[in-house]
């Protein structure tokens, strides 16, 4: 494969998920099956390389150098992984170096710790080349362990790591460098050869990790007595030197490829950011938003090319929701201070007398946003009939009369009311906690702390979970506007900073209570819930529009390289 072809492969699926890391497999897999360089008749044979990889292990051995191994098998072709060239010989990798490991000193000796000698551990396997550690040790931890020291152009490979799951990590060290008991280590018996090996380790990874490779319960680990006999291709000395460079030559060109799609990317997300963020701005000029709500709309659409992105579009379309932003005022609009004293009258009528009302407090809230003169300021509290925690009790099984809805019987803002568990409750009881239509529920507690469902109907008698608050909107209020305002960052801003606990954070109902919300007029409640869930049906729209182009790219990308590899086989046969 050349500069052009391969560019030109990019060129057509530069947008596809996972371009860049695919080609580099692409490049190794051709690499590993002979693919990459032409090969050269007038090259040593690699018989003749296996020779000398014979010689040199007899040597080292007669030098004491080495530990004598255990014979190996002759190689039979039912074991062989891959087809490559026939100029090509095989080789058990015992018989290409020395495999062997190393150990932890004991972190009960200090002597042993904080030296200068390398000691290599899976963290340490990101790069091609390593030539230092993050943690190093003595030289006397060196001596009194059984610990190697292994020369310089040795490959050391992680072999029990979770990242086994998925890669197969070696790097060559640069330094003379010991190892712990997570890592192998292969030693060649012939010198110069480390690189090739490196990227022949590469581009047979999918095969290593498939065939070689324990998948344990916690932690994944290399077959090691069947890796040391498992045969490995070796192409000529001469074309392994070629492949080398033709690798480095590529994944250099593709490492630019890369930087240069990364820098589009923060461009784009830049600008997304920037372009939104001015919608939002606390000092954007009523004359000029709608110049910049124009210019946001109509370049979003070509800076968008990520599913993620779709993320900050919706954000910035609840946020100009509760700002006022994303419909116009009507003079015509009944003021929203005029709602409020309904809304005030409805809660007198309603919760006099009844216990678990919210206090509504005066607390000084986020108040610096700049509303619409209709619009007023209001405490959660004071939208509220009810606000308060649900009833404790255990799920049960065989018990259905009454439901006890829970947030993990919530999903995707519906509910199975089938699966939803049923719970005992006396009927004294049950009035208080009893689910009616138009409630809103917040969870106030652990992982899903702040997150809000508006209760559309109430098919069978059900109460909410203790870890549930329920805020139960007073009918005179557009509901479903609470539910945008509790995807704002009016809401999320106001819940991070009321929110206690560490681990485990929770908010109470007097913190949701006193949380500040914005009010507009109720017909304009109307508008700016339906405009917003017109914007994001065009949301929805577009995230399948780019997850659809995906999967397209995705195909696009799988046959080109079918194709590439096709030719390459073609090429390679009629030469």
């Amino acid at each position: 494969m050349n500069e052009d072809r391969l560019l030109s492969l990019y060129e057509k699926v530069a947008e596809a998920p996972g371009a860049i890391p695919r080609l580099r497999r692409f490049v190794l897999d051709l690499a590993v099956r002979g693919k990459l360089v032409q090969q050269d008749p007038n090259d040593e044979p690699a018989s003749e390389l296996l020779k000398r990889i014979k010689a040199e292990k007899a040597r080292l051995l007669n030098a004491g150098e080495i530990r004598k191994p255990k014979p190996t098998a002759p190689i039979d072709p039912s074991e062989l992984p891959i087809i490559v060239p026939s100029n090509w010989a095989w080789s058990r990798l015992r018989d290409i170096g020395t495999l062997s490991g190393g150990m932890t000193p004991s972190k009960n000796q200090p002597d042993y710790w904080d030296g200068d000698v390398v000691w290599l551990s899976p963290k340490d396997i990101k790069r091609d080349e390593v030539s230092d550690s993050e943690l190093k040790i003595t030289k006397k931890g060196l001596e009194e362990t059984r610990l190697a020291l292994f020369p310089e152009g040795s490959l050391f490979i992680v072999a029990r790591s979770g990242i086994l799951k998925r890669t197969f990590p070696v790097s060559i060290n640069r330094a003379p460098a010991a190892s712990n008991q997570d890592l192998k280590v292969l030693v060649p018996h012939l010198k110069g050869q480390e690189r090739y090996l490196q990227i022949m380790f590469r581009g047979m990874s999918d095969f290593l990790l498939t065939h070689l490779v324990k998948q344990g319960t916690t932690v994944q680990s290399l077959k090691y007595a069947e890796f040391e006999v498992q045969p490995f291709p070796l192409p000529p000395l001469a074309e392994q030197r070629r492949i080398v460079a033709k690798v480095e030559e590529l994944m250099g060109l593709l490492d630019g490829l890369e930087a240069a799609r990364q820098r589009r990317e923060e461009t784009r997300d830049r600008l997304t950011v920037s372009s939104l963020a001015r919608l939002t701005a606390a000092d954007a000029e009523p004359e000029t938003f709608p110049t910049r709500a124009r210019f946001a709309l109509n370049t979003l659409p070509a800076l968008t090319t990520r599913p993620d992105q779709i993320k900050q579009l919706r954000e910035t379309i609840l946020n100009l929701a509760v700002r006022g932003k994303l419909v116009e005022q009507d003079p015509n609009d009944e003021p929203a201070s005029e709602l409020l004293k309904r809304i005030a009258l409805e809660k007198k009528g309603q919760t006099k007398g009844r216990k678990g009302a919210s206090k509504e407090g005066a607390e000084d809230a986020v108040r610096d946003i700049s509303l619409p003169r209709s619009w007023v300021s209001a405490t959660l509290g004071q939208l509220s009939l009810q606000l308060h925690y649900g009833y404790t009790a255990s799920a049960s099984k065989t018990e259905k009369d009454v439901r006890l809805l829970r947030i993990t019987d919530i999903q995707d803002h519906r509910v199975n009311w089938d699966t939803v568990p049923g719970c005992e409750i006396d009927a004294k009881t049950l009035p208080k906690y009893a689910l009616e239509a138009g409630d809103l529920l917040i969870a106030r507690t652990g992982g899903t702390i702040g997150k809000t469902f508006l209760v559309a109907d109430v098919p069978v008698k059900s109460v909410f979970a203790s870890y549930l608050i329920r805020v139960q909107p007073a009918r005179a209020l557009f509901a479903p506007f609470l539910i945008l305002f509790c995807g704002s960052d009016i809401y999320w801003d106001q819940l991070r900073k009321g929110s206690r606990g560490g681990g485990q954070p929770n908010v109470n109902g007097q913190t949701l209570g006193r949380m500040f919300v914005p009010l507009p007029p109720l017909a304009e409640q109307r508008r700016i819930v339906a405009k917003a869930d017109a914007l994001m049906a065009l949301c929805d729209q577009l995230e399948a529009a780019l997850t659809i182009a995906d999967t397209t790219r995705a195909r696009l990308l799988n046959s080109l390289l079918h194709e590439a590899l096709t030719e390459l086989t073609l090429d390679r046969e009629a030469a």
